[in-house]
Formats: structure tokens, C-alpha cells, sequence
């Protein structure tokens, strides 16, 4: 992803934060049309990620993309929300994420579509791209163990060798990249593991050792060095396991 994108994303996620932030909580049919858009950007979001962003699956579409077509499909769904459906529902938040979910998803689907070319792939053949038999995990791991367990001494384990190789490239803006991976951070660890990591690889302050970190987070004793090590493995095997290889592919 170039960094302009980055800026984008990272000026569209603070801008859409702060409007949130002043929209006061209502019913839906007592939204404005432009109040109840924004209010359901983060779903569009949501949906956006669950696409795969590699170049067989989506063509040159890049996250920031898929998010900005689901936003403008968002857009057109909510012109067309049958009012009296919502109305009738016993859950109407429900009903009202089902009926814009699959207006979302379905144009970020067909623009999918036409971005990837004169070919046209089999479903099965297009799935099986995107699950990739497994190693869209592994570059995952690959990106996480290489930012964050590169700083210890030594791999987990011998199979894992391959993702412990530590990346000596120069990143094309740190700035960026730490307040991205901060992001990430926040939406899946615990507080304990979010500051391991944050304080180990310095994202918003200078690096510290794992002396320093035991006594940040209040860790005492002969073992403390260990329990910090355990904090960052955990903190890493979690976001392995929850993060979508499609929000960290283009820095790969």
C-alpha cells in the first residue's frame, strides 16, 4: 500500500471517530440521511476486511478501495430503506445491518468484478485462492513475528525459523506503520499485552528491555524476564490468530 493511502485511511479513520463522537444516539427514523450514513461506516468497514486483498482475489483493488466502494453502495442503500420494513421488525437494528449488509457486499463484489479482468474464475476456484491452503496465516506470522519476537534472542521453534527472520529494510514511514500497528493492537489485545508489545518495539515511546517493561506493567520478582517473554509470545499467537491477512498484506 503506498503511503498516501496510508494518509487517507488514517485521516478517514480519526475523521469518521470525531463524527461518531458528535452524532447523538437515536432511533433510525430519526437520523438525518448524511447521520445515518456515517453511522454505518464502520460496517462497511467490517465487510470490507472479510475480502481478501491479494492480487488473484480482488485484482488492483486495495482495502482503501473496497472500503470507499462499500461506502458509496452504503450511500445508495440507504436512499432505498424500506422504512416500513424496519418499522414492523422486533429487532430493527438487526434488520436494518441485514438489509444494508448485503447491498455493501454486494457492490463491493461487483466492483470486484470488474476490477479483476476479462477472465472470469470458478467460485470454487476464487475460494480456494482465498483461503490459499493456509498460508495467508503464515504471513501473517510471518509479518508480526518479524516486527515484534525479531527482538528477542532466538525463534520459538525450530518450524518456525522461516518467520523469524528479522526484516533490516528500511520501512517507507515508520510513523505510519507504528500507528497502524497500533490500531491493530487495540482492537485485539488485552491492555497487559497491547503495552508488552507497544513498549517493546517502542510504537509511540523509545524502546524498553524486558527489565524495563516487567517494571512498567508492575512485574516483580526472580521470573519477571520470562513473564514479559510469555506476554509478547501470547500477545503475538492472538494476533496471528485474529488478524485477516488481507490488513497486513501490502506491507509485506
Amino acid at each position: 500500500m503506498k503511503s498516501y493511502n496510508i494518509q487517507n485511511y488514517i485521516r478517514y479513520k480519526q475523521d469518521l471517530e470525531a463524527t461518531l463522537k458528535r452524532i447523538e444516539k437515536k432511533e433510525y427514523v430519526e437520523y438525518t440521511r448524511n447521520e445515518l450514513i456515517t453511522v454505518f461506516m464502520p460496517l462497511v468497514e467490517n465487510i470490507a476486511r472479510k475480502f481478501a486483498t491479494s492480487q488473484q482475489a480482488s485484482g488492483v483493488m486495495s482495502i482503501n478501495d473496497l472500503i470507499q466502494e462499500g461506502n458509496l453502495n452504503l450511500t445508495k442503500a440507504v436512499d432505498r430503506i424500506q422504512w416500513s420494513m424496519i418499522e414492523e421488525s422486533d429487532d430493527q437494528e438487526k434488520t436494518m445491518k441485514s438489509f444494508l449488509s448485503k447491498r455493501i457486499k454486494g457492490g463491493i463484489r461487483r466492483a470486484i468484478d470488474i476490477n479483476r479482468g476479462q477472465m472470469r474464475l470458478p467460485e470454487h476456484v476464487t475460494n480456494s485462492i482465498r483461503k490459499n491452503f493456509g498460508k495467508d496465516k503464515k504471513m501473517v506470522a510471518m509479518f508480526f513475528n518479524s516486527i515484534f519476537l525479531s527482538i528477542d534472542a532466538g525463534p520459538r521453534d525450530e518450524d518456525d525459523m522461516l518467520y523469524q527472520i528479522e526484516d533490516k529494510s528500511e520501512p517507507y514511514n515508520q510513523q505510519f506503520l507504528n500507528m497502524y500497528l497500533m490500531s491493530l493492537l487495540k482492537q485485539h489485545l488485552e491492555p497487559r499485552e497491547y503495552d508488552v508489545l507497544r513498549l517493546s518495539y517502542g510504537l509511540d515511546c523509545d524502546k524498553h528491555s524486558a527489565k524495563e517493561i516487567a517494571g512498567e506493567l508492575g512485574i516483580e520478582g526472580s521470573g519477571a524476564y520470562v513473564r514479559v517473554s510469555q506476554l509478547k509470545k501470547q500477545a503475538v499467537d492472538k494476533l496471528v490468530e485474529n488478524v485477516d491477512h488481507s490488513q497486513v498484506l501490502d506491507y509485506l
